[in-house]
């Protein structure tokens, strides 16, 4: 008891940087030599629109953990040690009558109003999600319920790489023909599985990652690029109104997309720039399954309330994810064609403010070619990419014709790496 009395700033402080990043830590091993494809493949499909519904409520983090103390005065810190260490201050937490389908309802409906559709005017439906509104049915029908769309549906989960697998899936379907519209939604909930009755300091440290977590919603528009004659593209449906990407940007950037990019270096013409998704790569390191969980409601713990809670051991994580390396990005740079010269902004999973250190290190990212959103809108699990690319929109640090390299990190552990044309 004396400790605990006396001095438990320095144990906890202990505990929570094995358990949350260091920003001293040691950094991930320098990028290797990206190799440079000649040219970059004619995309099949494309990202046409994105949007995203955040809760009105918001929670200050040093305030709930000043509560946590509060209520576990023998378990909890008394010093918000999370806030200070992640740098996240403020999450976003739906009402208690929502759910996380109607999250994804939110920012389907504003997409979908945005771009002047209908949900009839949507070829299939993903719902791609860490959370869920019950085990079974798939949450995409209780989304497509609630939207009115009476198109085909599917649910795609990969914890927090769940959204950019829907981007996949998407961009698979449409190039075999099948579809020419899909809507990729999102909800994320994690605010329900936070714990905040701590029976001891080693759930504590499970539990510490969950403080960060934050709710919000997500749309991803993804569209077959228009085929010309005789030329390459989407084989099979296009989507009504659907004009030549080429043409399109030509027109709002000049006949001659000619200039330099942002090393200096000459760029070609219209007919070699179109918009699309360029090129992918993924991957996963799956012996790491249990670094981070949330184990009720499966076969595993079917019945049991206290495996309803995340389980995140912090310090494992991370080094997983620092195991993985920059070779999957530098795999999707070069299957685009592309270096890091030609990007304009990178939009990153992020769990922390100090991890985004890692990723400049690990890739020889610029840091302006990052966006910060988890240190105001917390840890928003898989709609974090689309977060980041609506902040972008909205402040000008993206605009039609730049690449983005949309970088997912998962736990399972899996990494994902798509670049852009916007």
């Amino acid at each position: 008891m004396s400790v605990h009395a006396h001095s438990p700033a320095p144990i906890l402080t202990a505990t929570l940087c094995r358990v949350l990043p260091d920003p001293a830590a040691a950094p991930l091993a320098p990028p290797a030599p990206v190799a440079h494809q000649a040219s970059a493949p004619t995309p099949v499909a494309r990202i046409a629109a994105v949007a995203v519904h955040l809760p009105v409520r918001t929670v200050d983090v040093r305030e709930a953990e000043r509560e946590l103390h509060a209520r576990n005065p023998g378990v909890a810190p008394r010093v918000p040690m999370v806030s200070r260490l992640t740098g996240v201050h403020t999450v976003h937490v739906l009402a208690d009558d929502e759910q996380a389908s109607d999250l994804a309802v939110g920012a389907a409906r504003r997409l979908l109003a945005a771009e002047g559709l209908t949900p009839d005017d949507l070829d299939l439906l993903i719902f791609a999600s860490a959370s869920q509104d019950m085990v079974e049915p798939a949450t995409c029908h209780i989304v497509a319920a609630k939207l009115g769309v009476r198109a085909p549906v599917m649910d795609v989960k990969n914890a927090c790489n769940s959204v950019l697998n829907g981007i996949e899936v998407a961009e698979a379907l449409i190039g075999t023909g099948r579809y020419g519209r899909v809507l990729v939604v999102s909800g994320e909930a994690p605010s329900r599985a936070v714990r905040w009755d701590v029976p001891d300091r080693a759930t504590y440290a499970l539990s510490a990652p969950g403080y960060t977590m934050s709710d919000a919603g997500a749309a991803v528009l993804v569209e077959a690029v228009p085929r010309a004659a005789g030329g390459p593209g989407a084989p099979g449906l296009v989507p009504p109104g659907a004009t030549d990407l080429d043409a399109e940007l030509a027109a709002l950037v000049g006949e001659d997309l000619g200039g330099e990019d942002r090393a200096g270096n000459p760029q070609g013409g219209a007919a070699h720039a179109p918009s699309g998704i360029l090129a992918s790569a993924f991957a996963a390191e799956s012996q790491h399954w249990d670094v981070g969980m949330l184990p009720g409601g499966g076969t595993v713990h079917p019945r049991d309330p206290e495996r309803t809670y995340f389980e995140i051991d912090g310090s494992r994580l991370r080094d997983a994810f620092l195991a993985l390396g920059p070779g999957t990005v530098h795999e999707a740079l070069d299957r685009a064609g592309m270096t890091w010269d030609d990007v304009a902004l990178v939009a990153v999973h992020q769990v922390a403010v100090a991890y985004l250190a890692d990723v400049h290190r690990a890739l020889g990212v610029p840091d302006d070619r990052t966006i910060l959103t988890v240190a105001d809108r917390g840890n928003v699990a898989s709609a974090t990419l689309p977060l980041q690319l609506v902040t972008a929109l909205e402040t000008g640090r993206l605009r039609r014709g730049d690449v983005v390299m949309l970088v997912g990190l998962a736990g399972g552990i899996s990494i994902g790496a798509m670049v852009v044309r916007w």
